[in-house]
């Protein structure tokens, strides 16, 4: 008896080690495209004040969530620097830079080109940086910036920053010829030139359109004095280290996204009317880097 029982449990053993294994090799693999850690984190730069932002980048976040099939969140972050290194520490699978922040964040972060905004005819939009005056001041052209005080946006912005001390070098004014005020933001520094506090500030035309449909900028008291040339807009970004299958299907959603599932962030971008997001990548923002080369920035100045 006792070896039958012996023969039963060997059996039974075996039977259930069959069992475990056939189990096992059943098991699905994970899902191509599956969202990294079941979530994915979507940072923005502040670009405009945080509370405006937020509702509208949340719109787009939830047709984007509904899109990949998990969630989305939303992390409007501090400045560009701190964008840059936490995509490069991995702490976002997708982020929205300016078009310079992009330049660095493509070098240090892996950044990958991915999208932007588009008018309704599905053209790509671009934006103007512009220094403005009061109407009544002295102050004709970019060169009679000497000696005065200019408010930019912060360190690291396109058209706050980069763009406007290109010009001044462009015309061959040092760099300490003209006193520079950063006022932390382009809200910011168009306020510094409605309060007097400056004699001249950036205002892009994002700002601008924005402000004066708030009724909080009144175009008729102020000059612009200096406008660049046309800049492509911001490009949502991915980090490149991610799964293929995974990058592909974040590529898909964002450009499968409705006119009406943007609309209050290209409100925020001059963009009237709104069109789709459509395809960019790194060839399309080259002016960029070849400012960046030309300023001899680094991450360091973002």
């Amino acid at each position: 008896m006792r070896v039958r029982t012996r023969l039963t449990a060997a059996a039974a053993t075996a039977m259930l080690s069959l069992t475990m294994a056939a189990c096992g090799a059943a098991e699905p693999a994970a899902e191509a495209g599956a969202c990294p850690n079941g979530k994915v984190r979507f940072g923005v730069e502040p670009y405009e004040d945080p509370a405006k932002l937020t509702p509208a980048y949340e719109v787009l976040a939830k047709a984007l969530e509904s899109k990949l099939g998990c969630p989305v969140e939303l992390k409007i972050v501090d400045d560009y620097s701190a964008e840059v290194l936490a995509m490069r520490n991995g702490r976002l699978e997708l982020a929205q830079f300016g078009p310079l922040g992009y330049v660095f964040a493509s070098s240090k972060a892996n950044a990958q080109a991915v999208a932007s905004f588009a008018d309704g005819t599905g053209k790509l939009t671009t934006y103007t940086g512009g220094i403005w005056v009061p109407a009544d001041s002295p102050i004709k052209s970019i060169n009679d910036l000497v000696g005065k005080t200019l408010a930019l946006s912060s360190p690291g912005s396109t058209s706050g920053d980069a763009l406007p001390r290109y010009a001044l070098k462009k015309a061959g004014i040092a760099d300490d010829a003209v006193k520079i005020d950063y006022a932390g933001g382009h809200p910011e520094a168009l306020l510094a030139l409605k309060n007097a506090k400056v004699d001249a500030a950036e205002i892009n035309s994002q700002q601008l359109a924005t402000a004066t449909a708030a009724g909080t900028f009144d175009k008729s008291k102020f000059r612009q004095v200096w406008t660049s040339e046309p800049i492509p807009n911001d490009p949502i970004t991915m980090r490149g280290d991610l799964d293929k299958a995974f990058q592909d299907k974040v590529r898909k959603a964002l450009l499968e996204l409705s006119p009406s599932d943007v609309a209050k962030v290209s409100a925020f971008l001059d963009v009237d009317p709104p069109g789709p997001l459509v395809a960019v990548t790194k060839e399309t923002y080259q002016p960029l880097f070849d400012l960046a080369s030309a300023l001899g920035l680094s991450e360091d100045d973002v």
